[in-house]
């Protein structure tokens, strides 16, 4: 306690890591604010039909990431995530178009004008959403919560909900350039936070109203969390380096030294970002469908609209495993990590510099990659089983998945970055065990 204290004392000490944090939270606090501002002519008291949709389901998830702001009819209703989408688009655009693969060797001139073209993808996502958005508002609440009706309000509302995540947006690069942490990121992150004590509150109190054995039921729930949030914390933070030895055991090289050497390579080495390309891609059905048409659509399609279900989480899983080796190969290239080792006078004991390194590497690689998918794809999944266990369905949500892999990673870099600031100024971290491991790659890099 008189450690916390004191590193308490000692961030307040430094002017520009103070400075920082209440930037930080001021931006916080203007996005919290905004999400209770209701779209001008919708009377708020009637919003009730538009809370119980969003209460679960796959609406529920995307009422999470935007901090409840869809279910309150919120200038910010549609969040973040239609800039999070147009920033994956145009990452995987640099995968395989040539003109987008110049923009990333073109240095800083390239990244600005990579980043106003996710900027017009977001805008044309935003024109696509808004209108759906707003079929969606008048299928759930009655007529009488429109106080403005007719085209003037259907432009209007687009204009501003196009406005407003753009916004939204522009607060999280403040943050990123005048704050603490990535801005997108703890926007999301508070976002998720917000909606953790009321589903606590819900989860506690309908284990009270059973009969028997509900505060033990909700104990072993809270125990159950704190597991899986630190399976989340090792899964998140990865290996800092394979041992050589380890590393040759994987592709079959008995022959090594008695030295304990490491390879700059880590077992999670995609972070979170597989989990985040999926979820994106899972929210594509119900942008194509229409928010309002959700309870109408049957068969394969109905199956993307309920995230407990079998097929649902099948897809998921899948397309985690699968965006877990894309991404790994994107990040990771063998044969510019063989060419540094050998600039640097490096090399690995036992294996001979230039194509053998390449292969060694990629082979290591190949074979880490397909447990570390796997892993991150159950703790994705993880929510389901969860509430087929009976746990209340927002609770539920807080059991691995999408929102605390995100949790857990946002909070990690921020303090890694605030830690940074302290030891630059010679007093002592966060944590007397060494010091805070940020993520391997996590969705700041993304967004």
């Amino acid at each position: 306690m008189r450690q916390f204290i004191e590193t308490l004392r000692n961030i307040w000490r430094i002017e520009d890591l103070r400075k920082r944090i209440l930037y930080t939270l001021g931006i916080l606090l203007i996005y919290r604010l905004g999400s209770f501002i209701t779209l001008p002519g919708i009377d708020p008291t009637q919003l009730a039909g538009l809370k119980e949709q969003t209460s679960g389901g796959v609406l529920g998830l995307l009422d999470m990431f935007s901090g409840g702001a869809f279910s309150n009819a919120s200038i910010f209703a549609l969040g973040i995530m239609p800039y999070i989408s147009a920033s994956i688009v145009v990452q995987l655009l640099g995968i395989g178009v040539p003109y987008f693969q110049r923009l990333q060797k073109e240095g800083e001139s390239g990244r600005r004008k990579i980043n106003q073209i996710t900027r017009y993808l977001t805008v044309f996502i935003l024109v696509l959403q808004g209108p759906s958005y707003l079929v969606n508002l008048h299928a759930q609440i009655p007529e009488a919560a429109f106080i403005l009706k007719g085209a003037y309000f259907t432009i209007s509302s687009v204009i501003i909900l196009t406005a407003g995540t753009m916004f939204v947006m522009w607060l999280g690069e403040r943050i990123t350039d005048r704050g603490i942490g990535n801005g997108i990121s703890l926007i999301i992150m508070i976002g998720i936070i917000a909606r953790l004590p009321f589903a606590t509150v819900a989860e506690f109190g309908s284990r009270l109203e059973q009969q028997g054995g509900g505060l033990v039921a909700f104990l072993v729930e809270i125990v159950a969390m704190f597991i899986v949030f630190m399976l989340v914390i090792l899964l998140v933070q990865g290996t800092r380096r394979i041992p050589v030895q380890y590393a040759k055991r994987i592709v079959g090289n008995k022959q090594y030294g008695g030295v304990r050497q490491y390879i700059p390579l880590k077992v999670n080495a995609a972070g979170v970002m597989p989990i985040i390309f999926a979820q994106a891609l899972m929210f594509v059905p119900i942008t194509i469908a229409g928010f309002a048409n959700l309870d109408s659509l049957s068969g394969f399609a109905a199956a993307f609209a309920n995230p407990y279900g079998l097929v649902y989480n099948i897809v998921f899983a899948v397309l985690i495993i699968l965006f877990t080796y894309f991404y790994t190969a994107v990040t990771i290239n063998p044969t510019q990590m063989a060419e540094d080792m050998k600039r640097n006078g490096g090399f690995i004991p036992g294996v001979k510099p230039g194509r053998k390194t390449v292969e060694f590497l990629d082979n290591i690689m190949s074979r880490i990659t397909l447990p570390g998918s796997f892993f991150l794809a159950f703790v994705a999944v993880m929510p389901t089983f969860a509430y087929l266990a009976g746990v209340n369905i927002q609770f539920a949500q807080f059991f691995g998945g999408t929102s605390l892999l995100i949790l857990v990673g946002v909070v990690l870099d921020t303090l890694q970055q605030i830690e940074s600031h302290l030891l630059m100024r010679h007093y002592d971290g966060l944590m007397k065990s060494g010091r805070i491991k940020g993520r391997a790659g996590g969705a700041a890099s993304a967004i």
